[in-house]
């Protein structure tokens, strides 16, 4: 009896060790270098060094919209190439609009109309936000980053509040990385006309002739004071 119990525990299979063979964790470091070049290569193209923008192309009817509006703020849009003589005509403020409104589409044409802005700032129009988008070129001799693109982003919120408008910068990313409030002057979310307009100068100026300042989805709508 003894002698057979014996036997079967000399034949009995030694226990399955438990873990990641040799294999199994070169396939898993394989992966992660894998997935990690991939999400680098993804970061890198689409924010360190983006592509140029595609410049917004207004069609016939938006184009001839766009005109009137400069028109009407006397801005030629003919580049002085009408064939005709200007002609003096006396100074009146009568029936003048004092609204300037622009669709976003406008707004990034007119951009586009510029060729060192075409392809590197856009301009993006939302319920009392205003935000931009702009590609920076650096320069060959800029250390490591030289002759690559830096990918800048800013919201502005734009509205109007008890009387006057409010202005407050939401925020700037660079690299899609945003920049700490102490980098910015602590200006995040300050009220720059309730911060400066106190003072002589451009805010006191702004709010002193803004009657009316509304930003919406796609539009932007300026009014003017007397």
């Amino acid at each position: 009896m003894s002698e057979t119990t014996e036997n079967r525990t000399v034949s009995a299979p030694p226990p399955a060790k438990k873990g990641f063979s040799g294999l199994h964790v070169f396939g898993i470091v394989l992966i992660t270098i894998v997935a990690t070049v991939g999400v680098g290569y993804w970061w890198l193209s689409h924010y360190v060094f983006p592509e140029n923008f595609e410049p917004v192309t207004l069609n016939a009817s938006e184009q001839d919209s766009l005109n009137n509006k400069l028109n009407t703020l006397g801005i030629d849009t003919q580049g002085g190439e009408s064939g005709r003589p200007l002609q003096p005509v006396p100074y009146s403020e009568e029936g003048a609009s004092r609204e300037v409104r622009f669709s976003e589409r406008e707004l990034n044409g007119m951009l586009a109309k510029n060729t060192d802005l075409a392809q590197r700032l856009a301009v993006d129009l939302s319920d009392d936000l205003l935000s931009a988008l702009l590609l920076v070129p650096l320069d060959q001799d800029f250390p490591v980053l030289g002759g690559r693109t830096l990918r800048i982003n800013a919201g502005v919120e734009l509205s109007f509040a008890n009387g006057r408008p409010l202005v407050k910068l939401k925020g700037v990313s660079l690299m899609g990385v945003p920049i700490p409030n102490a980098w910015l002057g602590n200006l995040k979310n300050v009220d720059l006309v309730n911060e400066f307009g106190a003072n002589p100068g451009f805010w006191q100026s702004f709010a002193a002739g803004v009657d009316y300042i509304q930003v919406e989805e796609g539009r932007l709508l300026v009014r003017l004071k007397e």
